[in-house]
């Protein structure tokens, strides 16, 4: 088994309306791939190597047994972007909070890290950060 091979990363959401979806989502700049998507899913693009597949939940329930997660009161993952500065991180968070998201965790600065992170309008957690590595700690030798 090869395993430094580089992989297409699909990460499959549940969503309530996937066009309510692609309008929050294109506001904080996103695109979608009209290939993989119709009426009840849509590809998100994050870059060459990773896509969202927002998928209506009855589309969704047709890939699992196991029933939703309850967005309101637990958690299924925190869905991490990068950003390519502090001031793309304070953007994207900005205009997902425009849009109708609602605020997830107060800003977070590590130094070499800068990280904030909003809900969608289905209540996912997703996280924005950019990292400096010039600026990451050395451990002592």
């Amino acid at each position: 088994m090869t395993t430094n091979r580089s992989r297409k990363l699909f990460l499959n959401l549940p969503v309530k309306n996937v066009k309510r979806s692609i309008e929050f989502f294109t506001k904080l700049g996103f695109s979608f791939n009209p290939q993989f998507s119709d009426d009840r899913s849509a590809c998100m693009v994050l870059s060459e190597e990773g896509y969202v597949m927002l998928l209506e939940e009855d589309r969704f329930k047709d890939f699992t047994k196991k029933r939703l997660c309850d967005t309101s009161t637990s958690i299924e993952g925190i869905f991490t972007v990068s950003a390519s500065s502090r001031a793309e991180v304070d953007e994207l968070v900005k205009a997902a909070i425009a849009a109708g998201g609602t605020h997830a965790q107060d800003p977070l600065d590590h130094g070499f890290m800068y990280n904030w992170s909003f809900y969608d309008l289905d209540g996912h957690h997703w996280e924005v950060f950019y990292m400096d590595p010039s600026a990451i700690p050395h451990p002592q030798q």
